[in-house]
């Protein structure tokens, strides 16, 4: 075992009911075979997307990043929070120096040519470097390399023109997939004319929607190490709201139309110091349904659990599953656990 290594792994099954959460070009729930089977998938994108999101319940904002070209605007604003007598002009043209001083291209309006994965921590830190008249490049790439938000430490950034800039992800999301075959089906649906007259029959709109409906094997795994080098002593605190975010959310497609939402049926976290590991294995051979998928699933998953444990990994320091305790003493373990493991890792 290397003690080096500590990964928080994260494994929830969830049935999800008719449903089109997902989608792909043609508008189809999305798909993926697996085991000579076809089964209903959620892109890793799509719930990634759901969990910031929900971050935003879960952090303060200073805590958290943008993916924006807007920022010169955004450093413009913390000028004028500085010194409120610089112009909203004035503070445009200081902001707009930033770009070259960051190695980054200027776009149209005063934007970045790109996207920028930025905080607003870091917007600030540019801030007072233009307001020292710093020129110095290398202090500006400090400050945007410094200060990452939880969602840079987590997901990771990349800044295709100065690799010194990005972050390595610390979390991997799996595509969700089902436990067991699927096939699309069609809701055929039509819409009235309300002003129709008594002598006009007929609908005044048809139409198909595509769905489908599953048992979801959703995994994610958090190398706590690699969020540590980030954040510091926040890390246990961000690795609960991630954790938290992970299970509550849920990709919004065709919500109107399904009111589909549902909360994770089984949720088991592990704490590891051997290798993150995704038993989606346990669902090669499609789970049959003739009784539903839920309890058969989660059988498979144990099963496979201590078959992987007996012949190739390491016991998890720490197991973690819903049942007497509810989720928020279930996360308040994690976080508690998590910290109790760095400590230890310090002394050592």
């Amino acid at each position: 075992m290397n003690k080096n290594n500590l990964y928080v792994d994260i494994h929830v099954l969830q049935n999800v009911p008719p449903s089109c959460i997902n989608r792909d070009d043609t508008g189809s729930p999305k798909t993926a075979k697996y085991g000579g089977a076809v089964r209903a998938r959620v892109s890793s994108q799509a719930w990634k997307h759901e969990i910031r999101k929900m971050f935003e319940e879960e952090f303060e904002s200073d805590k958290l990043g943008v993916r924006t070209r807007k920022v010169p605007q955004m450093i413009a604003e913390e000028i004028q929070k500085m010194d409120s007598s610089i112009s909203s002009e004035n503070a445009d043209k200081l902001a707009a120096k930033i770009l070259g001083n960051i190695g980054v291209k200027e776009g149209k309006n005063g934007d970045s040519s790109v996207l920028i994965f930025f905080s607003r921590i870091q917007a600030k830190a540019l801030a007072e470097l233009i307001m020292k008249d710093s020129k110095d490049k290398a202090e500006y790439k400090a400050a945007l390399k410094n200060f990452p938000s939880v969602d840079m430490a987590l997901f990771g950034r990349m800044v295709a023109s100065d690799s010194s800039l990005n972050y390595d992800a610390a979390a991997q999301v799996a595509h969700a997939i089902s436990t067991h075959a699927i096939h699309n089906e069609y809701d055929y649906f039509t819409a009235v004319d309300d002003v129709n007259k008594e002598d006009e029959s007929g609908a005044g709109h048809l139409g198909t929607i595509e769905f489908n409906s599953s048992t979801l094997y959703r995994y994610a795994n958090v190398n706590v190490l690699e969020l540590e080098k980030n954040l510091g002593s926040y890390t246990s605190e961000a690795l609960r709201g991630f954790v938290d975010a992970f299970i509550k959310s849920m990709p919004t497609g065709k919500q109107n139309t399904f009111a589909n939402r549902t909360v994770p049926d089984f949720v088991y976290i592990t704490i590891r110091k051997d290798q993150p590991i995704n038993f989606a294995g346990a669902f090669e051979k499609p789970v049959s349904g003739s009784n539903g998928y839920l309890e058969e699933s989660e059988k498979r998953f144990m099963e496979y659990a201590q078959k992987v444990y007996k012949n190739y990994a390491c016991e998890p320091e720490v197991v973690l599953t819903f049942g007497e305790k509810n989720i928020e003493e279930i996360l308040e373990e994690l976080k508690c656990a998590i910290e109790e493991q760095l400590s230890e890792s310090e002394v050592e």
